[in-house]
Parts: C-alpha cells; structure tokens; sequence
C-alpha cells in the first residue's frame, strides 16, 4: 500500500472515529453531574467498557467509587446489579442456584445478581476463594453454569470490583490468577481541597442532580467494534512487546538491576490488555491511531497487578508501580 492511499485511510479513519466517539464526552458530563473530580477513574470504567475487560478499584472508602459505578449504568441504561462481598457469601448467592419445585415436581433454576450489564462486586477481598472463584468463569467466559446447564450473559458485561488497601482484618488478597482477569487496576486517590468543598457543599445542600440515560447499549456496543478498528502501526505493537518482556526478562533491557525485585513479569493476557486499551485511550482521545503516549497513559493500570514483587523488593520499599516507571523510561519509544 503506498503512503498516499494508508494517510487517506487514517483521515477516513479519523474521521469515522470523530464520529462515532461523540458520545464520549456527553457520558462524561452526565457522570461529572454527581462525581466531582476524579477524571482518572471515569476515564478508567470507560476504558474496561469500551475494551470489553472488567476493572478493579482500589481505594479507602469514601471516595465514589461504588457512586461512579451506579452513575455509570444510569447514564446508559443499563442492568445494574451490587453484590456486597462478606466472609459468609456463597458462590449461589453470586450466580444463582437450582430451587425445586414441588407443585411441577421439578428443579427451576434462579439466577443470581451476577446476571446484569453492570456487576459492582463491592470489597472484593472480604469473600473467601470460592466465591471469588465463581466469578472467574463469569468473567472469562461470559458465561454462567448452573447445575448442568450453562446460561451466556448479557451484553455488555462488566464486573467492577472495588477493594479498601487499608483493613487486612476479615480480607482475603486476590489470588494472581483472578487479579490478572482485571484488565485494569485503578487506585483511586483523595480529591484535590477545592474538588472536596464543591463535594461537601453538594451533600449538605441535598440538591443532587439526576443522572439521565443519555447513551444506549447498542451505541456502547457498536462502539466496541469500532474501537476494533483503530490502527495500531507495527513499531507500537513493538513497543507494547517490550515493555511486557522487559517485566519478565529485565537484564535483556538494560534493567539487570530489577531482576532480583521481580518474582514473575506480566503475562500474555498483559500484552492484550495493553494494545486493547491503548486502542481505547486513542478512541477516547477522537483519534484512528494508537500513539505512545496512549501506551503510556494505561500502562500503569493495566500491569501494576499482573508484576510479582520478590521479597527484596518489598524490603526495599520497592512497589510495582516503581518497576513500571523505570522500565517506561528505559525502553526506547517509537
């Protein structure tokens, strides 16, 4: 293909992409009607969306994020469904269970609340394995066994998790196997001082505003296929590839110095996670094309939890995070 007719496919591209991300920033001044402030973690539940991935915040409580999620299925109107994770939940209580019926002589099944666009699966970490376990087909799979049949989803279908880093009383840390189906990992901080004075005004004034569906399904759904389409040029592709491969074998990279604080590096599902959203971040951003600065904007949510920390490194007060930055400023850009 010459470089004509590939810059006349990006202008169409661009174009199209123009168009169709339009809804982006009329979801995000509905959202911006009952969340002040935190434009990351907006931006972040939009990425899980349109990427079709599922994503984890963490964060003390207080910080809405259980708020942003129910203003999110508001604004698109959506399925919404809260599951409040506790010590004594069961798997049936998260996707269902067969029940007999004695007037048919027959068992019926009741699904559970995972059946729902949106699943807020609140504190994430207070429900033992087993639980945490039913929801890695569901999250997987996109699909529910119960007793011998299996039911598919809805679509879309996206679990948010939320889990507090402060209490460790009563919690169960997500195994890596379950983290690492979180396509993202978003830590949410405190607002600034002037974002908390509107917040604090807001709830004492009790005037609320209603969030309006103002999105449908459909429009999220085609979204996604379009967000399919954005172009990813071969030299990000390898630059994503470096990246990943610099957290699993650093010393290749001139970064032989964090081979002793890294367990195990990211793994595949890592590499796709990146590129899908890369792609989204670029979607977002009303462009056809993926840019580095689109890997680098996602880079941290997308692999802060797929990174295993050594022991050394946690004695060295070296986190995750940290790995990531000096692997960014170590792998050559595009």
């Amino acid at each position: 293909m010459d470089t004509s007719q590939s810059s006349i496919d990006i202008r169409a591209l661009n174009e199209k992409i123009e168009k169709e991300s339009a809804f982006v920033d009329l979801l995000m001044m509905e959202l911006n009607k009952s969340i002040i402030g935190q434009k990351t973690m907006l931006e972040r539940l939009l990425i899980a969306l349109l990427g079709n991935g599922h994503i984890l915040l963490e964060g003390v409580p207080g910080l809405a994020k259980t708020l942003a999620i129910k203003s999110l299925s508001e604004a698109i109107e959506a399925d919404y469904s809260r599951i409040q994770f506790t010590p004594d939940l069961l798997p049936s209580d998260v996707v269902g269970t067969q029940i007999y019926n004695m007037k048919d002589n027959e068992f019926a099944i009741k699904k559970g609340p995972i059946f729902a666009n949106f699943v807020l699966a609140d504190e994430i970490n207070r429900a033992p394995a087993k639980v945490q376990s039913a929801l890695l087909e569901a999250m997987q799979e996109r699909q529910v066994t119960i007793g011998e049949k299996t039911y598919p989803l809805p679509k879309p279908f996206l679990v948010l998790a939320t889990q507090n880093p402060v209490e460790q009383e009563g919690t169960y840390p997500l195994p890596e196997a379950q983290s690492d189906r979180f396509m993202l990992k978003t830590v949410i901080t405190y607002p600034k001082k002037e974002e908390e004075r509107l917040i604090m005004r807001q709830n004492l004034s009790g005037n609320k505003e209603k969030i309006n569906p103002v999105v449908s399904l459909e429009t999220i759904l085609r979204a996604r296929e379009v967000v399919k389409e954005v172009y990813m040029d071969e030299k990000i592709e390898k630059y994503i590839l470096d990246i990943v491969f610099a957290t699993r074998k650093p010393e290749e990279y001139r970064l032989s110095s964090l081979k002793p604080l890294i367990e195990f590096g990211a793994s595949p599902r890592g590499s796709i996670a990146l590129a899908n959203a890369a792609k989204v971040q670029a979607f977002i951003k009303r462009r056809g094309y993926v840019i580095p600065e689109d890997v680098r904007a996602v880079v941290q949510d997308v692999l802060r939890h797929r990174i295993g920390i050594t022991y050394e490194a946690e004695a060295e007060n070296v986190s995750s995070v940290d790995i990531i930055n000096q692997i960014i400023d170590n792998v050559d850009v595009p």
